[in-house]
């Protein structure tokens, strides 16, 4: 049932766009294993082996403390309506910060975003697809606005402090160079 590829084909390309929403998997060799759950049109795909997404401020910032340090990642979309297919794209990420003279022209390809901080590039290795057959079927109703909201309030002098506060450290201790490389 499943099957592997070098690269993202024309089908599979269509398939993430259709997507609302994609997880995203990280580790280093003697971290936890941390899983996101990602929205908000905050992805694109550049070509058939490469692809970038938006990162948000949110309540911790395990994905870049591990990139930091092992640069493996894996992003995985299920098919939740029509026909079922489950995607897996892995391979070597990068982190890019505000400061960082990649950030304008990345951040330039997405809307903005309140309380953006990072931008994510994927350099893919594999693709991976299997049948889906078992994810069960979910409606899109639309976007949540809690967290666009929640950054508005807090404002870019708001989100900076979050950022000093809750934002440097991993669960396991891992830097995540977010006040280095952006404030």
């Amino acid at each position: 049932m499943a099957q592997q590829f070098d690269s993202l084909s024309d089908r599979l390309i269509e398939f993430i766009h259709q997507q609302h929403l994609f997880f995203v998997a990280t580790a280093t060799a003697d971290s936890r294993v941390n899983v996101s759950p990602k929205g908000m049109d905050s992805l694109r795909i550049l070509n058939s082996n490469r692809l970038v997404w938006l990162n948000v401020t949110g309540s911790g910032n395990e994905t870049a403390a591990h990139i930091e340090e092992s640069p493996r990642m894996t992003i995985m979309f299920c098919a939740f309506e029509g026909k079922p297919l489950i995607l897996r794209v892995y391979g070597q990420a990068r982190v890019i910060h505000q400061k960082e003279t990649e950030w304008q022209g990345l951040y330039g390809l997405f809307d903005p975003l309140p309380g953006a901080r990072q931008i994510f590039i994927l350099d893919i290795d594999l693709v991976q697809t299997s049948c889906g057959m078992a994810v069960p079927y979910f409606k899109f109703v639309g976007e949540r606005e809690l967290l666009n909201n929640w950054a508005e309030r807090k404002g870019v002098t708001g989100i900076k402090e979050y950022w000093r506060e809750k934002n440097q450290f991993s669960l396991d201790g891992i830097e995540t160079d977010i006040v280095k490389k952006n404030i």
